[in-house]
């Protein structure tokens, strides 16, 4: 049995401008399985396509080709639907309402009722930094504050799946990291998270498995573990006393070098690699002071998978 919440296969969506009529490829054949109990981030610089995708998957706009099951559902499906919880990358709160009118709005329409109701809002506004500002308009309220109200929102009625786009917009570093544990909380309770997010900081510490969008193509997926050491050992080098004649020979092995004081500092990818330096170090009678293997980064694989 398929533990699956979320599938595509080949899901795509073209756009034509108006008057011209020039098709647009915004996602080009997406397959992706996010299995129940994730947390998935969705990468991509501006424009790849991560937010056509996440408007398909919550009904906003028709797929041009492909399919999708969310819960096992083909979808968006509306009784599905009431199981997952959206937050849009610009979420729009009515100015009139207060957080507490919005959120039971909310929760009123995905078919949450009776005496608990009002406990239930008061409790999830808490939960996400709001309850102080409760009863005040949301006119009233920062951009930060905003976005906590539309995650309360997001997850008055207990989703199994929830969808965030840009969750981290407009909070500072307190708030992120607010919102950072409260998805380890929604985790730890066996939901699933599938987010999108530029902060890359955020996604290396959350995520189990990333996705990484370029012009509407998935260019990498998997698990951050295999992802960032699967590739070739990385390593920097810290060399003193290296002459002229070293340094320019050691030059064509390095992919990046720079000076730091009176050391030379060679970073070279490999073990054959880091042989060659070590070698001709001693070789030419100059010092190895230093020899650090690193891990790839998710920012050094997210620039040149999506850039």
């Amino acid at each position: 049995m398929s533990h699956a919440v979320l599938t595509l296969r080949d899901l795509t969506k073209t756009f034509r401008k108006p008057f011209t009529g020039t098709r647009v490829e915004a996602v080009q054949g997406i397959s992706l399985d996010v299995q129940r109990g994730e947390i998935v981030g969705f990468l991509g610089p501006n424009g790849a396509g991560k937010t056509t995708t996440i408007k398909m998957l919550t009904g906003l706009i028709s797929p041009t080709r492909g399919r999708m099951e969310i819960l096992g559902v083909a979808g968006p499906d509306p009784d599905v639907m009431a199981r997952v919880g959206f937050l849009s990358e610009n979420p729009y709160i009515y100015p009139y309402l207060t957080p507490r009118e919005f959120v039971t709005l909310c929760a009123r329409l995905s078919g949450l009722s009776g005496a608990n109701l009002h406990e239930k809002v008061v409790r999830v506004i808490d939960r996400v930094g709001v309850g102080h500002a409760i009863d005040r308009a949301a006119r009233t309220l920062s951009k930060g504050m905003l976005q906590r109200v539309a995650l309360a929102a997001a997850l008055v009625h207990d989703p199994e799946l929830l969808i965030l786009d840009e969750p981290m917009s407009g909070l500072d570093p307190v708030g992120r990291k607010e919102v950072r544990d409260l998805i380890v909380e929604e985790k730890s309770q066996g939901r699933t998270v599938f987010f999108s997010s530029h902060i890359l900081s955020d996604i290396e510490m959350l995520c189990d498995r990333v996705c990484i969008l370029r012009k509407g193509r998935i260019m990498v997926s998997g698990s951050l573990r295999e992802l960032l050491t699967e590739n070739k050992r990385h390593c920097e080098l810290t060399i003193g006393g290296a002459s002229e004649a070293l340094r320019q020979e050691l030059a064509p092995i390095a992919s990046r070098t720079r000076e730091v004081g009176i050391s030379l500092v060679m970073e070279v990818e490999g073990d054959a690699a880091v042989r060659a330096v070590v070698e001709r170090t001693y070789a030419a009678g100059a010092r190895l002071e230093s020899l650090t293997s690193k891990r790839e980064t998710l920012e050094e694989l997210f620039v040149r998978e999506a850039l």
